[in-house]
């Protein structure tokens, strides 16, 4: 985790305090159950909540046992018995580490979700209120870079709202994936502790019972959630790499806010760049780079081994953290990107009446033209705008095999630019309803 991209409710999700603190939630819990069930004394469970419950738990002191007991989940059951006092000795009864590791990883990746989500909700806010703003302000659409057909700008922010509101069900679906619990101890079969301990600590933590947990919760939830993290991520840099393009010098129809103050170049005075955009791109391929390795976690030897557990020390926090930076930077961009219609009309006006190309093509076809014949006419206009300039209209109007199947009056009615939004109230409709 870097500092530089990160937010601190975030942080918070995956600071030793909070993970000690869920540790002490799942032993105390258990106690309760197996209090319940006669295994441990009643008023040694409520011992354990009564001086743990409160406890601040010295951190300096779990790692000073740590380096002697090499052990994490031990030094901190040490730990709590010196606060605890002898009651501490009924603590972790028939559990093993990966009760404690996992379940408490998922409570964390819930709760970091829980922020995604929030953060997911405030980027729809900001894509649907732009898209409104610019339902109808034209721009030309791109195909390999090159000018296509009129769209909208609000189009394309529209476009961004129904992707990241998948991504905003994918993330839900990944949640309730990740949220499971096992307490099943040794190798998973219960033999030390009832079932019934199980489900009284996932309800108690807001987690669903895992079916079977051999001695780890199965890696293809963390895979999945991993994985649903990098397809979240792609589409925040799908969304940046449009808006950096868009700020290109030559294009110039929209722009990241430059603040009062703030400074393009160390060595250009005049620079303007789309550097958030940038480190938004520059932020996804980290996210993505943490689903692989998740995905190798999936294969351990036989009930359990701990060769997932490095990996995910890095990219429980650091993919969360990253994208939960991410999401807020794209958010504010969409809030104060500047948009620049002239430009749009400029830009949408500068190969002279092309993108109406295939409206000409059409009507030919309709006039009784073969495709082939069709496709030939409107290329060898088209071509004369872009080799020589020429206005695409008067280059049509003089071609006697075209104007000679199209009259001149209908010709220049396909020239109108409301023809390519006469359907745009409709998909708004679709992606954000009536």
């Amino acid at each position: 985790m870097i500092p530089r991209y990160a937010r601190p409710e975030m942080v918070a999700v995956w600071s030793p305090e909070t993970r000690f603190r869920i540790w002490f939630e799942i032993e105390a819990h258990a106690t309760d159950a197996l209090a319940d069930l006669g295994v441990v004394p009643k008023e040694a469970a409520k011992i354990i909540w009564e001086k743990g419950g409160p406890a601040t738990f010295d951190i300096a002191r779990i790692d000073e046992i740590e380096r002697e007991t090499k052990h994490d989940v031990i030094a901190f059951l040490t730990h709590l018995a010196e606060i605890v006092g002898p009651e501490a000795r009924f603590v972790h009864q028939g559990m093993t580490s990966s009760d404690v590791l996992d379940t408490t990883l998922s409570v964390q990746l819930a709760r970091a979700t829980d922020i995604l989500l929030a953060d997911m909700d405030k980027l729809l806010a900001a894509l649907k209120r732009r898209a409104m703003e610019h339902k109808f302000t034209p721009t030309i659409g791109r195909s390999h870079g090159i000018h296509a057909e009129p769209v909208t700008f609000g189009l394309k922010l529209a476009q961004a709202y129904a992707e990241f509101e998948r991504g905003r069900a994918r993330l839900l679906a990944a949640r309730q994936e990740i949220a499971t619990c096992a307490i099943s101890g040794a190798v998973g079969t219960f033999a030390n502790i009832d079932p019934r301990v199980e489900e009284y600590v996932a309800e108690r933590m807001g987690l669903a019972v895992e079916p079977v947990s051999t001695q780890v919760i199965p890696r293809d939830r963390h895979a999945m959630y991993f994985a649903t993290l990098g397809v979240v991520a792609s589409s925040v840099e799908r969304l940046a790499i449009e808006i950096r393009h868009l700020q290109r010098t030559e294009v110039y129809e929209a722009e990241e806010f430059f603040s009062p103050g703030q400074k393009g170049s160390s060595a250009m005075p005049h620079k303007r760049n789309p550097v958030l955009t940038e480190n938004l791109t520059g932020l996804a391929r980290m996210v993505r780079a943490y689903a692989l390795p998740a995905m190798e976690n999936v294969a351990l030897w036989h009930e359990r081994d701990i060769s997932h557990s490095s990996v995910e020390r890095y990219i429980g926090p650091d993919a969360t953290i990253t994208l939960d930076f991410a999401l807020s930077r794209l958010t504010g961009v969409i809030d104060k990107l500047l948009v620049y219609p002239e430009n749009m009309k400029r830009n949408l006006d500068k190969l002279a009446g092309l993108h109406n190309s295939q409206r000409v093509l059409l009507a030919l076809t309709q006039a009784g033209v073969s495709r082939e014949d069709s496709y030939r006419l409107v290329q060898r206009n088209a071509m004369k705008t872009w080799e020589h300039g020429a206005d695409f209209l008067t280059s049509l109007k003089n071609d006697a095999e075209v104007s000679g199947r199209i009259p001149v009056s209908e010709l220049e009615a396909m020239f109108d630019l409301g023809y390519h939004f006469k359907h745009v109230e409709t998909i708004f409709e679709r992606v954000f309803g009536r």
